[in-house]
């Protein structure tokens, strides 16, 4: 199929979902052009594979003006103002220009900022991956978040929010989440079941692949960009009311922390002398296999957490939260390890840490997981699926009028 691509931001590896999606549909036969806005921070280390990869590829940069000012005039309206973000008349302009010299069979709209841009799309047939329901996470922000500004900015574009997503097929033809909690939750604002399908996220198997190199029978690391509300909340849990209990019964325990752009409270944490913080690593696959577990601590969020497909991936077992494992299919105690609380997971610590060979069963149980239910070219014969959905509808729909 000939397919255009539309994203409110570069997919990079840390753009996990677009990355590996437009990756997959071209290694599956589909010619892909992907159209990106550049906003202000945004890196560019992936477009080199981009270009390679897809037949052309577009940036549009996008100012730190400009988004202040589409969210300025978001306010007085009933426009979500994540959604106002990715406006763009150089988009806009772009899009425009391609359109008339291209012939495309459906679009893949990406994520809640970039579905303002399907406005300059026509008619062509869409496919938006919402990726996760936004107005769900607003809601456990809302709740559970530390960070007041977080909590003020849900609150601000909560409303707005769920008002859009109850929205979206009568927007797109096609709709995609990651998870069947984040599908229900957007039948229940409104939309229609038959087009909104569950697309889990995969993982790289041949990128994550089990290491060779000897773990430390005494480290944790946590993965994520630090400067995540979520991911901030989940390793202050970590530190402040699991460590202690596991240092109780096993003082020389250490704890790494890795990932870019950790905030003031995140690098405040390495003040312990077991817990380092790295900021940013050009590779995280030396600190997964390096380690003897992996934890993921997620006190809220909605979708698939990519760290624990990653950890589990490498062969590192995974110990973590109701919430982190609440999107997979994973066996609790033969795949993973969940604890309830801080004091159960805790004890999951211990008990890895004090059996080498349970450490090396769950991790290789973990491997077979994501081998059975987290392939991106399953994901993206899925998506093929949609987009030909996508363009039938919309030629049926020109057969009635």
């Amino acid at each position: 199929m000939r397919l255009l691509f539309v994203s409110p931001y570069l997919p990079s590896l840390i753009r996990v979902r677009p990355y590996n999606f437009l990756r997959a549909l071209v290694q599956r036969g589909n010619q892909v052009t992907l159209v990106a806005l550049q906003p202000p921070g945004d890196e560019a280390e992936a477009l080199p594979e981009l270009r390679d990869w897809c037949e052309a590829v577009f940036v549009v940069p996008h100012s730190k003006t400009q988004t202040l000012l589409n969210g300025l005039a978001a306010l007085p309206t009933r426009f979500p103002i994540q959604a106002a973000y990715s406006r763009s008349l150089a988009f806009t302009r772009q899009a425009q220009n391609i359109l008339a010299h291209h012939r495309f069979d459906a679009a893949h709209i990406e994520h809640l900022r970039g579905a303002v841009l399907a406005e300059s799309l026509g008619g062509l047939p869409t496919v938006y991956d919402s990726v996760d329901s936004i107005s769900l996470l607003f809601g456990k922000v809302l709740q559970d978040a530390p960070s007041l500004k977080s909590r003020l900015m849900a609150l601000l574009d909560l409303e707005r929010t769920r008002r859009f997503e109850s929205a979206l097929t009568r927007r797109f033809d096609q709709v995609t989440v990651t998870s069947e909690t984040d599908r229900q939750a957007l039948i229940e604002l409104g939309s229609d079941a038959t087009r909104i399908t569950a697309i889990p996220n995969g993982v790289d198997l041949d990128y994550f692949q089990p290491a060779a190199a000897k773990r430390d029978p005494l480290q944790l690391v946590f993965t994520g960009k630090m400067s995540y509300h979520a991911n901030i909340a989940a390793v202050e849990d970590l530190a402040q009311k699991i460590m202690p209990l596991v240092w109780a019964q096993q003082p020389d325990a250490r704890l790494v922390i890795v990932g870019k752009d950790p905030s003031p409270a995140v690098q405040a944490l390495a003040q312990h002398p077991n817990i380092t913080v790295t900021g940013f690593v050009p590779d995280i696959r030396p600190y997964l296999s390096g380690a003897a577990i992996a934890v993921s601590t997620v006190r809220y969020g909605v979708g698939i957490q990519n760290k624990v497909l990653e950890a589990m991936a490498m062969a590192t077992p995974v110990v973590c939260s109701a919430q982190a494992s609440s999107a997979l299919k994973a066996e609790n105690g033969r795949d993973l390890l969940v604890g309830e609380t801080p004091q159960a997971v805790a004890q999951h610590i211990l008990t890895l840490l004090a059996s080498p060979e349970q450490r090396a069963l769950m991790g290789a149980a973990g491997r077979r997981y994501v081998e059975t239910y987290h392939s991106w070219h399953s994901a993206a014969a899925r998506l093929e699926t949609l987009y030909a959905a996508a363009a039938q509808r919309r030629h049926s729909q020109a057969g009635i009028l």
